[in-house]
């Protein structure tokens, strides 16, 4: 009974953030009360919140640009992840361990690192406030963590699995693509899920290297609306169309949640 009540009061305080965010975008603008926060409003404004905060901040075109970001960069990356794991697992690159550690080793340093060069060679290049500029770099932050996830799978497979399609007379490609990338489903899956998650609420990149409604993701438009270009927005309508934008990503963690879990029991062995 003890441990069941500490579980369920830890469980209310982790709610109470989303609870204030749903009660509050849910209130009209004009009857927003820092000091009743935690007070349900009688009239449920969420939808209109949201519609006045779609005009304001052009959430449409963002919204377009990020669902592209999110399902592209994502399968580019887990691809060449795949590819880069059979290659140095599978086919044995020589030092491919080296190999793998270059790859890898990009993680290390932080985000915030990058982005002066990246905002220099995207200008020189052509690339700055560009979809394919983003969908580049988004798929260039994805590989490394696609590369670690399937490198570990590929090591629990049997070397014989590619002895036998050898002896049968496949190309290392076809290996690849009929045998060793099925296997890898749900290890691949657990892959984009993370990666989708990440580039939908992706931020810093957004505000750094796009500057149009057309290309900025959705994270920008809404920091946006807060700033002074937007002045004057009532907190509702912010926290409404927050709450609206990040639905995508629970809807896809609450419909592949055994996936996801599947796939990282998987990617780990």
């Amino acid at each position: 009974m003890i441990r069941r009540a500490v579980l369920i009061v830890l469980g209310l305080i982790w709610l109470g953030p989303t609870y204030l965010l749903i009660v509050n975008a849910s209130r009209p603008p004009e009857s927003y009360d820092p000091a009743r926060a935690w007070a349900p409003s009688a009239d449920f404004a969420l939808l209109d919140n949201f519609a006045r905060a779609w005009e304001s901040a052009g959430l449409g075109e963002s919204l377009a640009s990020t669902a592209l970001y999110s399902v592209v960069s994502p399968a580019l990356g887990v691809l060449i992840g795949a590819l880069a794991g059979y290659t140095i697992v599978v086919l044995r690159l020589r030092h491919g361990f080296w190999w793998f550690l270059l790859l890898f080793g990009g993680t290390v340093f932080p985000s915030q690192m990058l982005l002066v060069p990246l905002f220099v060679g995207y200008s020189d290049a052509g690339l700055y406030d560009s979809r394919l500029g983003m969908i580049l770099i988004y798929t260039a932050i994805n590989v490394p963590l696609a590369a670690f996830v399937l490198r570990n799978f590929y090591s629990g497979v049997a070397f014989s699995v590619f002895e036998a399609a050898r002896m049968d007379g496949a190309s290392t490609w076809r290996i690849f693509w009929r045998i060793y990338l099925p296997l890898a489903t749900s290890a691949l899956a657990a892959v984009f899920i993370l990666e989708f998650t990440f580039i939908w609420n992706d931020l810093i990149f957004g505000l750094t290297l796009t500057q149009t409604a057309e290309v900025r993701p959705v994270m920008t438009a809404l920091a946006g609306l807060m700033t002074d270009v937007y002045a004057g927005t009532p907190v509702p309508v912010g926290l409404a169309a927050g709450l609206v934008v990040s639905l995508p990503t629970v809807v896809l963690f609450l419909a592949t949640q055994r996936l996801f879990a599947r796939g990282l029991s998987l990617g780990s062995v």
